[in-house]
Parts: C-alpha cells; structure tokens; sequence
C-alpha cells in the first residue's frame, strides 16, 4: 500500500461509513469489502443472497466477518423498499421502484437514497454509463451542477508545486464536451472534492491553449463563460483562466504570460480540462512520459457519494477509492 492510500484509509477510518457494494459475486469486490471491514474503513453492505455470497466469499478466500447484505433477488425485499421508498419519495411508482431494483446497481442506489448505507461503490462489472445513468436518475445531481464528472489526484516525481508533487485534474472520464455550464459544474464539484478529500485551499485553472486573450475562437469563449459562472455561483473558490498549462502551474511563466493578477495563476492545484479528449490524452501522457501516479477516479456532482471502480483496478487502489468515498461521505453526513 503506498503512502497516499495509506493516509486516506486512515483519515476514512476516523468516521467509518456503510458502504452499499453493488457487485457482491466479483472476487475483487469481496477482497476489498474484506480489507475495508480489516481496516476499520466502515461495514460493507453487499447486493445479493447471504449464502451465495459468502459461497463465493469461501471459495476466494475472504473472511465475511462484519459483512452485512441486503438480497435484492428476493421479491418480498423489493417489494419492501418499494414500499418504503415511495412513503418517503414520489419520483418512481412502487411498480417502477420494485422492478428496477432487480439489478444490483439500482437497488444499492435506492438505499443509498432512503439512508440505508452513505456511499456506494460499483463499476467492476457494470459499466461506467451505466454507474452514471443510474445515479443520475435515482439520486439526482447536486443543485448548481449541470453534469457528472471525475477528478483524479496525481503525484509527479519531478514537480514541485503548491501541495508537493500533486495536483488534482478533471474531467478525464465523463463528459465529452462540456458546455459553459458543464465546465462550471465540473470546476465547483473538483474544488469541493480536493477541500473534502486533501484539505487544500482549491485553485482552480480553466486550461486552454490560449492565457487571457491570447487566442481567439469560439471554444475559448465556452472557457470564459465558465469562469464567469463560478465566480458568480461560488465566489468562495479561487477559479480562473484561460489558462494554458504551464501558465497555470509555473509561477514564473505565468509572471510572463498573465497580464494582471491572479489568485490562481502560477499556482493552481485544480486543473480543468476544456473537454474529455484533452483530459483523456492528459492522464495518460502524465502517466506514461512523466511516471505520475493517478488515484480515482472519483465520481463527483452526484447529491451522494457515488464510485465507479476501473475494471482493470487492483484491490489496493480500489480500497483507497473506497476510502475516499468514505471520506466524502462522512462530510456529507456532518454538512
């Protein structure tokens, strides 16, 4: 375990959390939910029937102690929830509630949404669209956000910035060409998530390949009118740009190219991509040429905590993913 998860699972444990885990038969699942339960993180709640779980939990190895489940392959269960969910909420029929809840993903949503567990996590075997689109429509996105995103936090062996070696970087996995709106949504959700998560003081820089007028085209105008919704919906967070990269982070090339002051320039710690092609060839340049660690993606806007697991992800990163959602949650439940 390296030293970034290590620090996140143990400020998770602090406020442990229930944790819903959407696909109870992957073995990979199960050994995080194992770890979670060693790590004090918080108790894990499985999507399926006991005994089948715990067959396959055997036949992998995990110990199940300190697990608990909730068997959405049983009709009498959902037609419970059905009932429960739409006492307290209007926006699906029971028929609607009972159905849906046939898949794992929308039944762990459901509870996440009546406050039977505070997080969930999923996407080892469901795919990200589908993790998007059902958190979309059963738990909603926070007021002010346009779209859902994903930041990940990276650590570069030769940088020496603001917070050390790291920087926070988004959108890289969900919208593909964000709107003025989109940009702002993604730019609130990335300065909230770094201030929950790491403590920062968020800086956030909208990148571009223009700084302050250098460039003109109509994708560049999408940029400004992003920064100007920020700063008109939040302004308590630092937002500025457009900024290129090294403008952004470099204090003095920004000293050259920024023609008045900034409380962002040279010194960001948030970087926000104009689009997803940018933000995809981003993480990948950064990780290939320039040895960068990421950790996430964090699935963020959503009204309550969300994860999406990479398919290719090994048990370490996914329980420091699920550390972060417990950490995220833990807010929520102070806020």
């Amino acid at each position: 375990m390296n030293a970034f998860i290590k620090t996140m699972t143990e400020k998770a444990a602090v406020s442990p959390c229930v944790i819903g885990f959407q696909e109870a038969g992957n073995t990979d699942i199960l050994k995080t939910a194992e770890q979670v339960v060693g790590m004090g993180i918080g108790t894990p709640l499985l999507m399926g029937n006991r005994d089948e779980i715990e067959k396959a939990a055997r036949e992998s190895g995990v110990n199940t102690q300190g697990f608990t489940y909730f068997d959405f392959t049983s009709e009498e269960n959902r037609l419970g929830l059905a009932e429960e969910y739409t006492a307290k909420f209007d926006d699906f029929s029971a028929k609607a509630v009972a159905r849906k809840s046939k898949s794992s993903l929308c039944c762990s949503l459901f509870l996440l949404k009546l406050g039977k567990c505070d997080c969930v996590a999923g996407g080892k075997d469901y795919s990200t669209g589908d993790v998007v689109f059902h958190a979309m429509s059963i738990v909603g996105l926070q007021e002010g956000v346009e779209s859902a995103s994903s930041l990940g936090i990276a650590d570069f062996p030769d940088f020496e910035g603001p917070q050390g070696n790291m920087l926070a970087i988004a959108d890289c996995a969900i919208t593909a060409q964000p709107d003025s709106r989109d940009l702002a949504g993604i730019a609130i959700s990335s300065a909230d998530t770094v201030k929950t998560l790491l403590g920062w003081e968020p800086r956030v820089a909208m990148l571009a390949f223009s700084t302050c007028g250098s460039a003109e085209h109509e994708t560049i105008d999408v940029i400004r009118e992003a920064v100007a919704i920020v700063r008109e919906k939040r302004p308590d967070i630092k937002c500025d740009g457009e900024f290129q990269l090294d403008s952004a982070i470099i204090p003095a090339v920004a000293a050259k190219k920024v023609p008045r002051e900034s409380l962002v320039a040279g010194k960001a710690n948030v970087l926000i991509f104009p689009n997803l092609h940018a933000g995809n060839i981003g993480v990948k340049l950064i990780q290939i040429f320039g040895r960068a660690n990421a950790y996430g993606p964090v699935l963020q806007g959503f009204k309550l905590p969300v994860c999406d697991f990479s398919r290719s992800a090994p048990v370490d990163e996914m329980l420091g993913n699920v550390a972060m959602l417990v950490i995220r949650a833990a807010a929520a439940r102070q806020a």
